[in-house]
């Protein structure tokens, strides 16, 4: 149930409060003097307590808001946007058999200095027009995509599966279903998420530091975090996109499993060019929610909840959330939004979440109370958004503005779920 007044009101009181003590710009109260409230906060109030009732009043008042607390309280600052400056390194006209172009193409950037994204883009040979495209991050690197031994591998490369470089060589083909992805229709770009920022919580800090404007040694509470800035890229990889001839600009996807998945979408609610977001099993800090019950909090024998809390995400990935987050491990509901106000965020676009059966750690059930949760600002912005109020049966994926889909399985990314995130596509992205 989403709560209205109070909740806003309290928020209001102190963030004018903090701005009046520090006569400066209006500030953030500190976490703890946020107020408890087990209830999901409701996108359609202002902390101010007016409520929202028409689509100016979201996207110039109620979204900038919302950005703001999450960048605060969550994930970090977002930096300015960057200069790109684009190098094609390869191409290949003959890639899949001669079904694609394959580009490996170096986005230097402007800040922070010295970062480049080695960026794969394969496109489809038989295109009469400019392709819609799907952008993610990959855990492997962008060798693991296809078994061609000239694509590029960082010399800061390590499997994150233990493998040899060799071993690694085309290993995750079936993961990202390039083939299938080509012969629908649709481009693929993606780039090692470690690449920018190491997936590592004592190699991340040199890189993020950085990110941070003042250049400061020590991590502020609400400095950039490493989803932020991957998600910062996946927007300096879109800079390029638009430019590609070969690429429609107006029908760019991301999609991302598991920590790629939260920061596709945290990508798409900070970047209106991102036309569709597809996070796939992304869990606690992505498309689940924070508040969760005290039963399904419990740690059990094995020391482990149910399903994955603030306290426990930010216990095993401290580098991924901003400093503030960890102030809520004990206190989630201090929190002054939940998830699903990172998923309204994306209205009116179109947002898929995928979940399996047996990854009950990612909160399924947890996820699509998210989506009924944002629901009334898509009613809002678009006229229409979740297309059912009870969770679909398991393989009957609902393909609504706001959609979701639940397979049998575990914690993975496979061919068949490509088949259904292509489908979504194809209803909400082909002319």
């Amino acid at each position: 149930m989403l709560s209205r007044f109070p909740l806003a009101a309290t928020l209001f009181a102190l963030m004018t409060t903090a701005a009046a003590l520090s006569a400066a710009e209006p500030s953030f109260p500190d976490p703890q003097s946020l107020p408890v409230h087990t209830a999901l906060p409701d996108p359609l109030v202002l902390t101010d307590g007016q409520p929202v009732t028409t689509r100016e009043a979201w996207s110039e008042k109620r979204a900038p808001e919302l950005r703001a607390l999450f960048q605060h309280y969550e994930y970090g600052a977002f930096p300015p946007p960057a200069k790109v400056m684009a190098k094609v390194l390869r191409e290949d006209k003959a890639a899949l058999g001669g079904k694609a172009t394959l580009r490996e193409i170096t986005l230097s950037l402007s800040q922070p200095e010295g970062t480049e994204i080695h960026l794969l883009l394969v496109t489809p040979n038989d295109a009469k027009k400019p392709s819609p495209v799907f952008l993610g991050l990959n855990f492997n690197g962008n060798h693991a995509l296809l078994p061609d031994p000239q694509i590029f591998v960082p010399p800061t490369w390590k499997s994150h599966k233990g493998q040899t470089l060799e071993q690694s060589r085309g290993s995750e083909f079936d993961t990202w279903a390039v083939d299938q992805t080509i012969a629908r229709g649709y481009a693929l770009a993606t780039f090692w998420n470690s690449e920018v920022v190491p997936d590592d919580k004592d190699a991340a800090e040199a890189m993020l530091k950085k990110f941070r404007p003042s250049g400061s040694a020590e991590r502020g509470p609400s400095d950039t975090a490493t989803i932020a800035a991957w998600a910062w890229c996946l927007s300096r990889a879109v800079d390029y996109l638009v430019t590609d001839p070969t690429i429609d600009a107006r029908r760019i996807a991301v999609v991302g499993h598991s920590r790629n998945g939260k920061t596709a979408l945290v990508a798409a609610a900070f970047d209106d060019r991102i036309a569709l977001a597809v996070p796939s099993q992304a869990g606690c800090g992505g498309t689940a929610p924070c508040r969760v019950s005290e039963e399904l909090a419990k740690e059990g024998p094995n020391g482990r909840p149910t399903v994955e809390t603030v306290r426990q995400i930010n216990k095993s990935f401290p580098h991924w959330f901003c400093g503030n987050f960890k102030a809520f491990n004990d206190e989630p509901a201090r929190l002054p939004f939940d998830q699903h106000e990172l998923i309204a965020l994306c209205a009116p676009r179109p947002v898929f979440l995928s979940c399996a059966t047996e990854d009950v750690w990612a909160n399924p059930s947890g996820q699509f109370e998210m989506l009924r949760a944002a629901d009334p600002v898509y009613k809002l912005v678009a006229g229409d958004g979740l297309g059912a109020t009870q969770m679909p049966e398991v393989s009957k994926p609902l393909p609504s503005r706001l959609g979701y889909y639940i397979r049998p399985g575990k914690h993975s990314m496979t061919r068949s779920d490509w088949a259904v995130w292509l489908d979504y596509a194809d209803k909400w992205l082909r002319p």
